[in-house]
């Protein structure tokens, strides 16, 4: 539905509950209280419901099927990123995150639209992008950390929902994403920005020629001119890392330096990951010092290419 589209329904469904001083009404209610009347709400279109009705949700909603790619496919690019992980040097830990999150974490701290987000009645959003949720656990160990300078490595595996209608090859409401996130103090020189991009994208390329890609690519972003030898260090050091100065998406997310990363897989680069440095965690710490990086990696769509090859 468009934005159009969308305030059109909002306003036709407002006008029959009462108008906007219900809406405001409703909105100005505190959690707990909003909460006890969307579980009303629930439990009593819920006990409407019959199975066969059920039966009949379950066929058409897209957010409740099974997944198209078999599972043994994504078990195996899963056990593959978690031993390049492994391998590492200083491995990040791998944190078993929940399916769900504050209410807001991903319109508040990313500046992703809320509407896109599948939203509980308990104040809670479901789970749509483990990057948000390893920011949150990473600012919390910061904030504990007993050296300022400890530098903070997670990562996880999530299976994540996506409100918005997309479509294509591999474009799924439901799908498994392989997340890192780095989060640290600046130490001047940008000597965290470097560190924690060359630890991220060893793990990425590493995993993915083990997972059939001919070539890795990693276009890189410079998005503050500060970063530029950040880039450039890259560039030397990590095969497929090239300059990418045209990209526009992403800008307004990421701040400094983002990356893509592709891999031929059948013989044309697909996209299947995507990274970069944000203020998260500055944000959420109110302290101008601290630094994060995060990343992404699309295991159903590496797992869907891979059965093409």
């Amino acid at each position: 539905m468009t934005e159009n589209g969308s305030r059109a329904a909002l306003g036709r469904v407002v006008r029959r509950v009462g108008g906007e001083d219900v809406l405001e009404a409703l909105v100005g209610l505190p959690g707990s209280d909003l909460t006890t009347l969307q579980l009303e709400l629930a439990r009593r279109r819920a006990a409407a419901l019959s199975p066969a009705a059920v039966l009949e949700r379950y066929r058409r909603d897209r957010f409740t099927a099974p997944a198209p790619v078999p599972f043994r496919a994504l078990r195996r690019v899963e056990d593959v990123l978690l031993d390049a992980l492994a391998a590492q040097p200083e491995p990040p830990e791998v944190v078993t995150l929940a399916p769900l999150a504050p209410l807001g974490t991903h319109s508040v701290l990313a500046t992703v639209d809320q509407n896109k987000v599948v939203t509980t009645g308990r104040g809670t959003d479901v789970a749509a992008d483990p990057t948000n949720g390893l920011a949150l656990e990473a600012a919390v160990r910061r904030q504990a950390a007993p050296a300022p300078d400890a530098v903070v490595r997670l990562a996880a595996i999530q299976r994540v929902v996506r409100a918005q209608l997309v479509g294509g090859p591999a474009m799924f409401a439901h799908f498994s994403l392989f997340a890192q996130v780095t989060a640290g103090r600046d130490v001047g020189g940008l000597g965290f920005e470097r560190a924690a991009l060359a630890e991220q994208l060893a793990v990425l390329t590493h995993a993915l020629p083990l997972l059939g890609a001919e070539e890795v690519q990693v276009p890189l972003t410079v998005l503050d001119p500060r970063f530029q030898p950040v880039a450039d260090a890259i560039t030397d050091a990590v095969d497929g890392a090239t300059l990418d100065p045209d990209r526009e998406s992403g800008r307004g997310y990421y701040e400094g330096l983002c990356f893509k990363v592709l891999a031929r897989l059948d013989g044309e680069p697909a996209e299947v990951g995507d990274g970069g440095f944000t203020g998260w965690t500055r944000d959420l710490l109110s302290n101008r010092k601290e630094r994060l990086l995060i990343s992404g990696l699309g295991i159903d769509r590496l797992a869907a290419l891979q059965s093409r090859v």
